[in-house]
């Protein structure tokens, strides 16, 4: 996960659209005229209901993260401390535009541009459907949705979703929604014992706008055909439809991201060479954790690397599990 998407909430539900800047730099090409023509069209928010049920909240949250502009102030608490931000989202010619900058602390930004992502990988000619359009129903096999009140944050009106996992592999949320955009306002995070491990506030939220025009649905991707696959993942965990192909990693190094449509996981794997090869084990970032292994893995040593912020024994099940394709050929980098 970069760090844009860490600082800012929803991560795994609303921030899942391509990077277009690693789009362009790997040589992909943009979206073809008939796929530029699939656009949501954010007017539309302005005339729907206010929401009644927890299912509805998130769902009108989710679009309301693509179609609002905005520039806000925040804090995250987390286990490296106190951290403060400056966020801003826009559109410009249907694509979004995020950045995130550190206020304390190294000088750290983030940026992200991208279109709204799709729940799945194209499938011949089968429906690819926006991520909201069907993320909510998915998440709801795996976690209890529930409305927990109101209260007042940023100088606002706020309800509290509580999103509660049905079982021990991933993690809770508590959210706060601006119940005059849909936009989160405070998430808390809770691990599988229910302890905080890291909250995200906003402290200051200039008045959002809604954009005025579509946002462009991102291309219908195929799924890619690596080698190696994981042999276990959490129920509900699909391959997200991003690329992963960046001119930062070597081609060796293979890429995927898996999601229940909350929890994320990257999965690397690399073979083993040189000295710049990380410790096998379970290391600490942030509120995120990456399980190291060395395998033998088609015919040579590769280092698999599971990262998350998910229970630590799901990331290591996870990274012992990756399995090699038979018919992949063995001397294959």
């Amino acid at each position: 996960m970069s760090g844009l998407l860490a600082a800012w909430p929803l991560a795994g539900l609303a921030q899942d659209s391509a990077d277009e800047t690693d789009a362009a730099a790997s040589g992909e090409p943009g979206p073809t005229a008939s796929e530029v023509a699939e656009r949501f069209d954010c007017r539309t928010l302005g005339n729907r209901p206010v929401p009644e049920s927890a299912r509805e909240w998130l769902e009108r949250s989710l679009w309301a993260n693509h179609c609002y502009a905005f520039q806000a102030r925040a804090v995250r608490i987390g286990s490296d401390g106190v951290r403060s931000l400056a966020l801003s989202h826009d559109v410009v010619e249907g694509v979004e535009r995020e950045v995130a900058r550190f206020l304390d602390g190294p000088p750290v930004v983030f940026e992200r541009r991208g279109r709204i992502g799709r729940l799945s990988w194209a499938d011949g000619d089968g429906a690819t459907p926006a991520s909201p359009a069907g993320l909510v129903a998915h998440l709801e096999a795996f976690y209890r949705l529930r409305l927990s009140g109101e209260e007042r944050l940023a100088n606002r009106n706020a309800v509290r979703l509580d999103i509660e996992p049905l079982d021990e592999l991933r993690y809770g949320h508590r959210l706060w929604l601006d119940k005059a955009t849909g936009l989160p306002l405070k998430q808390i995070l809770l691990d599988e014992r229910g302890r905080v491990v890291e909250t995200f506030q906003i402290t200051q939220l200039n008045p959002p706008r809604l954009h005025r025009g579509a946002i462009d649905l991102d291309r219908r991707r195929p799924a890619p055909d690596d080698p190696w696959r994981p042999g276990w993942l959490p129920d509900g965990f699909i391959s997200k439809p991003v690329q992963t192909r960046s001119p930062r990693h070597d081609t060796a190094i293979g890429h995927r991201v898996y999601s229940d449509g909350l929890a994320t996981l990257s999965l690397f794997v690399e073979p083993v060479a040189g000295q710049e090869q990380l410790m096998p084990g379970l290391h600490r970032l942030g509120v995120s954790h990456a399980a190291v292994r060395h395998r033998e893995l088609g015919g040579r040593v590769r280092q698999v690397v599971v990262m998350g912020e998910l229970p630590p024994r799901v990331l290591i099940r996870v990274a012992d599990a990756v399995t090699w394709r038979a018919a992949a050929d063995d001397t294959a980098p």
